[in-house]
């Protein structure tokens, strides 16, 4: 049984809730323990999963966020940096799943975010889940 973290940028509720429903669902069924740390946005994400690593508290971790598209650039800053730095913290070996939406409007979000439907945020966890898995196979 592992410990993992959800780091969660909470901005629509509603989203957040259901990929949090499904990422602790997902790490839940396979006998995982789950703790949940809101962080302000989705670039303070990989900030926060990297001091909670060092930590040494938790195995692994879920992204979770979402990012819909506005009229300006700044969605392209949020959706490529956040994903950058998740990335880099996997190449030091971290295990994590990236459960971050980045999507033109709500309604993509919604059928992505509900564990009814896409459960992007169980496919997250199982991702995270997984690669922790990998981690292990090649001992400490």
């Amino acid at each position: 049984m592992a410990k993992f973290l959800i780091v969660e940028a909470r901005f629509y509720d509603h989203l957040n809730d259901l990929l949090i429903e499904g990422a602790t669902a997902a790490l839940e069924d396979e006998g995982h323990r789950v703790e949940i740390l809101t962080v302000p946005g989705a670039l303070e994400i990989p900030g926060a999963i990297a001091m909670a690593a060092e930590s040494g508290r938790y195995d692994g971790f879920v992204a979770i966020g979402v990012v819909i598209r506005g009229e300006t650039y700044h969605f392209e800053v949020v959706s490529n940096e956040s994903a950058r730095g998740i990335m880099a913290l996997t190449m030091d070996g971290i295990a994590i799943g990236n459960g971050i939406l980045t999507v033109e409007n709500e309604a993509q979000a919604l059928v992505r975010a509900d564990p009814k439907q896409s459960d992007k945020g169980g496919g997250a966890a199982r991702a995270a889940a997984r690669m922790l898995q990998i981690a292990s196979s090649f001992g400490d």
